[in-house]
Parts: C-alpha cells; structure tokens; sequence
C-alpha cells in the first residue's frame, strides 16, 4: 500500500509467489503503470477503504506513510480483514521519539514504538518493533549538524512547508540523488534491524519497523 512510484515493487516481486500495489494518487501511480506496465497489477484506493474480498493477502507492506493516514484505525481494521489467518502486516516509519524529529507538514500524525503497539493490539496483532539507522552512525557532518536541527525544531525555525524543507536538505546534504525506477539487492550495505523493547519509547534509532501478525 502507498506504493508511490513503485521503485520497491520488483523486488518485493522476487519474494512472493504474488503482489499488487497500490496509492492514493492517480498521478504517482501512473508513473508505476507506464513503467511496469502488465508486470505487476496496480490500482488506485484509499488504504483505509480497500477494494478487496476477506482472507485474501499473507502480508501486508505500507513503507514510510502511516502518518499521511487521517485515519490510521481504518486502516488497521482494513488489514485485519484482508489477510489471511496469520497474516502479518509490515510497516516502516520515522521516528517520532527522537529530540531533533520534524514532522512532514502533510502528516496527521506519528507513530512510535508505544502508539503502535497500542494501535495493532487492539485488533488482535501480536505486535514486535525493531530500530534501524541509530543516530550516532551518520557522518561527522550529520553529527555536528544534528543539535543545530534539534534547536532549530524546538525553536519552531524548521520551515513547514515541503518544498522549504526541500531547500534546506539541499543546502545541509547537497543535491538530491534521483530515484531509480526499480530498487536492487545490494544497492546498499544491508544492516540488520535491531529488535526493541515494547512499553517504551526507543531514542536511538532513526527508524522503526513494527511487524503486527494476526493471533490465532
């Protein structure tokens, strides 16, 4: 869900027996359709309303967009009656817990270790977070420029619109890298997550997976 442009998708392809995609946007996903045209089933829908019968999927993917969802409970009743006995939904999202963490100006709202352990549970997922990308292993320039960001968040200085914040990441990082059309193994170095204590909120990593899997 929340495919995007779809860079993910043949990779995610080479694991399954089958996949589909699918995005809000009929403007992204149309970029996914002209690239992979009959390769991959695409379609466009409302991750909180899905267009799916019961019982159909073994896993669920929604990578860095739980936060764009008015309605994230939508979406997790949604997942509970889509999957299959079993069935685990995978999700990747910022870090909300971290002291220099800036929010996207078109969220509604973050979820961490607690808020999402809380949200899945509900529903009857068993849920487990795991941390990637800890925050004291970027570049030296990072770490210098990581308390300038933390002032700057916590002096309402970082700028709120999207193509602001655009600017400012070109000006600390540099011109952005262009997107492939597809992602590869070993594009870059993997680094296994590390699995996080629940009840508690993790201020060490960039990164949060949470997979929640259907009890019983």
């Amino acid at each position: 869900m929340a495919c995007g442009t779809g860079q993910g998708l043949a990779f995610l392809k080479k694991y399954s027996k089958s996949i589909c995609g699918g995005d809000c946007s009929a403007n992204i996903l149309r970029i996914a359709k002209e690239h992979y045209q009959n390769r991959i089933a695409l379609a466009q829908y409302d991750a909180q309303d899905l267009p799916y019968r019961e019982n159909t999927f073994d896993v669920i993917i929604l990578f860095e967009a739980i936060y764009y969802l008015p309605f994230a409970e939508k979406f997790v009743s949604e997942c509970r009656r889509v999957l299959r006995k079993h069935g685990t939904v995978l999700i990747a999202t910022a870090n909300k817990d971290l002291c220099d963490f800036n929010p996207s100006p078109h969220s509604y709202r973050y979820y961490g270790v607690l808020e999402l352990e809380e949200l899945f549970s509900k529903k009857g997922f068993s849920v487990t977070c795991f941390g990637n990308v800890p925050v004291d292993a970027g570049s030296l320039r990072e770490q210098i420029l990581r308390p300038m960001k933390k002032l700057a968040v916590r002096s309402s200085l970082m700028p709120k619109t999207a193509n602001g914040k655009k600017l400012l990441k070109k000006l600390v990082f540099g011109s952005l890298v262009k997107m492939p059309a597809e992602i590869e193994e070993k594009m870059i170095p993997y680094h296994a997550p590390v699995k996080l204590s629940l009840g508690r909120p993790d201020q060490r990593h960039k990164v949060i997976y949470c997979a929640a899997r259907i009890d019983g």
